[in-house]
């Protein structure tokens, strides 16, 4: 009989492995020795020893499932329980039970991971989701857009949550994708025909202006070009293609107008320029005239100037003031010395001039006669208010005689 701590062979060949429930039978050995019947089941121990090596490692530094782990386990254990190997099977049965301990431990963690993971997932959808709805009500079609098919992106690159939560907070957010594109689709519908309708509406103000383009009516048609353009901006924008077309077509015809308008404009300024040297040249001729010496000559000569100023015509507008206003001067200069002259041989009003003179100086006699004999007889408050009013006489005398002079009397 051969033995050693974990086992024995007896006589006939029967191999034992010792445990804390007492021995169990391993098996039967008859093709050799004793000692290689323990030594053919020790190797079978030591099999299962790395058996369990390699699964611990595999549970510690790889993502095996609890699943596959625990399946590996029982497999091992089920071939320590069957006790056909010799060796210590209470310290094989100790660290698969802390392998155990170990991947339930790590189920654990997985789950707490996974449910982190999950509602981490759900509040990004959520957000995602909140973001996408509000994207919806946005007029700012361009950036919202690129924004929504980013949240896409992302709605894809995250974790899938129980299917009811999922499946509800995609309904959401498709329902928001779905009203932006509605609401962005029916917009540029709506530019659309508010573009075609302003290529319409530009389409006869082309044809309007074109129309003008051949006019001669300056002023009118300047003025009804401006409210071609006050048009034009009212309109709103056509398609890109078109508004580029017609505006070159709109443009064109007004340049062809104020070309040609400028044409004339210079052509008139330049003549405009001549008639205003000529009429400066009157004026000094006219101003020469005064003062007035000779009213018949002054006049004579102020009225063949003025048939030479009508005959010159019109000089530039912003000069027009100046050299108009030199010219009435000298005509009202010529004005006054007429009037003056007729009030100076107007018999009428000088025998009126002289009879005013006449009773002015009987009033100063009358006034004077009283003060005298008011000093006489000693009142002296009667002759100071009579004086007084003698002093008003003698002005207004004063003033009729230089009247009456004027007319030579």
């Amino acid at each position: 009989m051969s033995s050693d701590p974990w086992g024995r062979v007896d006589e006939t060949g029967t191999v034992y492995v010792r445990t804390a429930d007492g021995e169990q039978v391993v098996g039967s050995w008859q093709a050799g020795s004793p000692e290689e019947a323990l030594a053919y089941f020790e190797r079978k121990y030591e099999g299962l020893v790395v058996e369990i090596g390699l699964l611990e490692r595999r549970v510690k530094t790889t993502d095996l499932s609890a699943k596959d782990a625990m399946a590996a386990i029982d497999h091992i254990r089920t071939q320590v329980d069957e006790h056909h190997v010799v060796g210590d099977l209470n310290a094989l049965r100790e660290r698969l039970d802390k392998l155990v301990a170990t991947v339930e431990t790590r189920r654990e963690e997985r789950k707490a991971a996974k449910a982190k993971q999950s509602e981490e997932a759900r509040t990004a959808k959520e957000s995602l989701v909140a973001e996408a709805e509000e994207l919806a009500a946005s007029e700012q079609w361009r950036s919202a857009g690129e924004r929504l098919r980013a949240l896409v992106d992302t709605w894809k690159g995250l974790p899938r949550l129980d299917r009811k939560t999922d499946d509800e907070l995609w309904h959401r957010f498709s329902h928001a994708r779905s009203a932006f594109s509605k609401r962005r689709k029916a917009h540029f519908a709506s530019l659309d025909a508010q573009r075609e309708e302003a290529r319409k509406v530009k389409e006869k103000l082309v044809a309007e202006a074109e129309s003008l383009s051949g006019s001669t009516d300056w002023g009118p048609t300047a003025a009804r070009y401006r409210d071609l353009m006050a048009d034009w901006k009212a309109a709103g924008r056509a398609q890109r293609e078109a508004e580029d077309e017609l505006w070159a077509r709109f443009r064109g015809a007004q340049d062809v107008f104020f070309q040609a308008r400028g044409h004339v404009f210079a052509e008139r300024d330049a003549e405009q320029s001549g008639n205003l040297t000529l009429k400066e040249e009157l004026v000094v001729e006219a101003e020469k005239l005064l003062p007035v010496t000779d009213l018949k000559a002054a006049r004579a000569a102020f009225r063949s100037i003025n048939e030479r100023w009508e005959a010159i015509g019109h000089v530039p507008r912003d000069a027009r003031p100046k050299i108009e206003g030199r010219m009435h001067a000298v005509e009202r200069a010529i004005q006054e010395a007429e009037e003056a002259e007729w009030r100076r041989t107007n018999p009428e009003a000088r025998a009126r001039a002289a009879g005013l003179t006449g009773q002015l100086q009987a009033a100063v006699d009358k006034l004077q006669e009283q003060v005298d004999k008011a000093r006489a007889a000693g009142n002296d408050a009667k002759a100071n208010k009579l004086s007084q009013e003698l002093e008003g006489r003698k002005a207004l005398l004063d003033q009729a005689l230089k009247g009456l002079e004027e007319f030579g009397g």
